[in-house]
């Protein structure tokens, strides 16, 4: 009887499993803009998803060796990467957990006791049983279940991808305004020695009559601003040293940076490349997971309406003395079959399934939304780099001919065909210009490290055709 009895259970079982069906939606990735090519950059091609494309060292483009090694240490100590990769793994762990549902689970159990009381002779009683449980998955939902925590898993892989690419942005950004502020204190320091000696030509003109003492009280002004501003590129220097101790996980009082030559590199756009590296952005990655996610609890949710199914069976002995414990007269088994249906809950089942639906459509604007802005953003680093290239040139010619003035200036004063004033003017406007062709020098490369992010990491096509 034992053996038909197990063999029924085990064909109900069987055909549980068999005909178990998923009750939620088909999953299709959601609809979203996707113009053919870029308004701002001609010939490029509609995207595809390929995020899982390697991005390389993208940061090596800018041609400097000290920023190729602060890079290279970035991941191992970012605590915001560190942060990222343990939620990843915390993600990875909740689908094995929900992947283990599928399975029966299997316990053995043993116990002893002694009792009495009374006139009643103590008695022992053991037992040791092994036994096991399943909930077939007859609608799909522990299916369900999986797959939605498979794509949060990537939904996090996607987020710690971001994460490094934020911490790599970030990183590069406060490095070039360090160098910057490097190049700045220069000029500078040699603006100063010029007004320096200025200061001395006013001095030795007011003690020989001349020239009048306001020219002397101008020069010791463009002389102390000067200072002034060495000050404020010194504490700007030491503002961006601080945040790229913090970006490799370092204390500030632990990381220091010489100061050292700018490797004035903008690594220029290939307008050929087609727009299918926009979908290595993470975000995007990231948010389209979320959406499969969301489809997923949809199931979940609408499994609630049909029963559902329990199986269990135990095999064990049981006797009061130890020694003749496992003996067959000792035996003991059971086998059981539960099921359990909702019969009325005032609508609560279809409440939480229309929760699950707005939720998905709120994950799918979501979706688009950041596709959208993901779009617009390259659109902006686009307009960007093609102008800061332009303005570059035009600096750097205003600050030639701002130099010549300058230099011209001070020729003739020093002959007494001019005032001071027209000095002082001229020192101004050509040390604005100088510093004006540095900062649109920093602005193009910060505008570069703005588009590889917006890319999504790096412009090697090579990924492409693997």
């Amino acid at each position: 009887m034992k053996t038909t009895m197990m063999h029924r259970l085990s064909t109900l079982a069987l055909a549980a499993a068999l005909c178990g069906c998923a009750v939620g939606p088909k999953y299709e990735v959601p609809a979203a803009a996707a113009p053919a090519t870029y308004k701002e950059a001609e010939g490029w091609t509609p995207a595809a998803p390929a995020d899982a494309l390697e991005r390389g060292p993208w940061w090596m483009l800018f041609g400097d060796p000290v920023l190729n090694e602060l890079a290279a240490s970035l991941e191992v100590n970012n605590q915001n990467v560190a942060l990222a990769a343990a939620q990843y793994a915390q993600a990875r762990a909740v689908v094995a957990e929900q992947r283990a549902a599928l399975f029966p689970t299997v316990a053995l159990n043993g116990s002893g006791s002694r009792s009495g009381g009374g006139d009643t002779r103590p008695s022992n009683n053991y037992r040791v049983d092994i036994g096991g449980s399943w909930e077939p998955d007859l609608w799909g939902s522990l299916r369900a279940g999986v797959t939605g925590a498979q794509a949060s898993a990537q939904a996090s892989a996607a987020d710690l991808a971001a994460a490094r690419l934020s911490a790599q942005g970030e990183l590069v950004a406060n490095y070039i305004g360090l160098r910057q502020a490097d190049v700045e204190k220069q000029i500078l320091d040699t603006t100063v020695q010029g007004y320096e000696r200025v200061l001395q030509i006013t001095q030795n003109r007011v003690s020989a009559g001349v020239t009048a003492k306001s020219d002397l009280l101008q020069a010791q002004t463009q002389l102390f601003n000067a200072r002034a501003d060495q000050l404020t590129v010194i504490r700007q220097r030491a503002v961006y040293e601080h945040a790229i101790a913090v970006l490799l996980g370092k204390a500030p009082a632990e990381f220091s940076l010489a100061p050292a030559s700018w490797s004035v590199v903008v690594p220029e756009v290939p307008l050929g490349v087609p727009s299918t590296l926009l979908q290595r952005r993470p975000d995007i990655a990231a948010a389209e997971r979320d959406v499969a996610a969301a489809n997923e609890n949809i199931g979940i949710a609408r499994s609630a309406y049909f029963p559902s199914l329990n199986l269990s069976a135990s095999y064990g002995y049981g006797n009061s003395q130890v020694g003749g414990l496992f003996s067959a007269s000792n035996s003991l088994w059971s086998l059981g079959l539960s099921a359990a249906q909702t019969l009325f809950d005032a609508g609560a089942i279809a409440a939480r399934v229309e929760q699950t639906r707005a939720a998905r459509d709120a994950a799918i604007a979501r979706y688009r939304q950041t596709v959208l802005a993901a779009f617009a953003d390259v659109e902006d680093q686009l307009a960007a780099t093609r102008a800061l290239a332009q303005q570059q040139e035009l600096r750097r010619q205003a600050s030639e001919a701002a130099d010549q003035v300058e230099q011209q200036m001070e020729n003739r004063y020093r002959a007494g065909q001019v005032n001071y004033t027209e000095v002082v003017s001229a020192q101004v406007t050509a040390l604005s210009a100088r510093r004006a062709l540095i900062q649109v020098q920093a602005d193009r490369q910060t505008t570069a490290v703005a588009l590889i992010q917006s890319l999504g990491g790096g412009w090697d096509v090579g990924g492409l055709q693997q």
